[in-house]
């Protein structure tokens, strides 16, 4: 069974998210500020944070910048009324993965933490062979040469996406849905970012990004 860990000081309307959450067969913990949230982190080890900005203690924002210092592997979904760009670029600079404003539907939050799920699972064990690079998305790993780099979630799901249509024109609004669950500007900023980054960490000369302007990214691999 899946542990989520809910961290939100809005204690109502988080007992009514977590019995909507619980029905659909997850394991819910529940933390009112972000020190308690901290605390259960440790020993719950939980699947997915669900994580509220604003709350006293430590609020969300610090709390996800200390559980990225260990762990670049739980699964962190924001949850906040916090909307401006800047907040949204922030979260994103922390690894989160996803940033739901709220007021948001229970159904709909469900639905991205089902979609999550079965994202993870069939991307476990898939490997890329791209010329002599190989490309783990399970282990974030690019290996090459006896050198391996690791990427972050983001990096990870972005060259996944790519290596799976390799040679192919995948699109922008694409990658934006299906990585960070919509196609705004300041999303469409943090993709040209992490481009950026995987450029850098494909050392292989035989691999390239390929950019499409107005369209998309293309993966390929030549013979050297």
């Amino acid at each position: 069974m899946k542990k989520i860990l809910l961290v939100d000081d809005d204690l109502k309307n988080s007992m009514l998210l977590k019995r909507f959450i619980e029905a659909e067969g997850y394991d819910l913990t529940y933390a009112p500020n972000g020190k308690i949230g901290l605390e259960l982190y440790r020993g719950v080890c939980p699947d997915l944070i669900l994580l509220d900005i604003n709350m006293p203690e430590m609020n969300g924002f610090e709390m996800a910048q200390t559980i990225r210092a260990t762990d670049r592997h739980v699964i962190i979904f924001f949850l906040t009324d916090r909307t401006d760009k800047v907040d949204r670029l922030y979260g994103f600079k922390l690894k989160g993965n996803d940033y739901i404003p709220k007021p948001f539907y229970p159904e709909e939050l469900i639905a991205k933490i089902n979609e999550r799920f079965e994202s993870d699972i069939s991307a476990q064990d898939v490997e890329y062979q791209l010329g002599v690079t190989l490309f783990r998305p399970n282990l974030a790993s690019l290996t090459y040469n006896g050198e391996t780099h690791t990427l972050s979630v983001r990096q990870t799901e972005i060259l996944a996406l790519l290596a799976q249509n390799l040679g192919k024109v995948v699109d922008r609004d694409t990658i934006l849905n299906t990585v960070w669950g919509d196609s705004s500007y300041a999303n469409s900023l943090a993709l040209n970012v992490q481009i950026t980054y995987i450029r850098k960490l494909l050392t292989d000369p035989a691999i390239t990004i390929i950019s499409l302007k107005k369209k998309g990214y293309v993966l390929t691999v030549n013979q050297i």
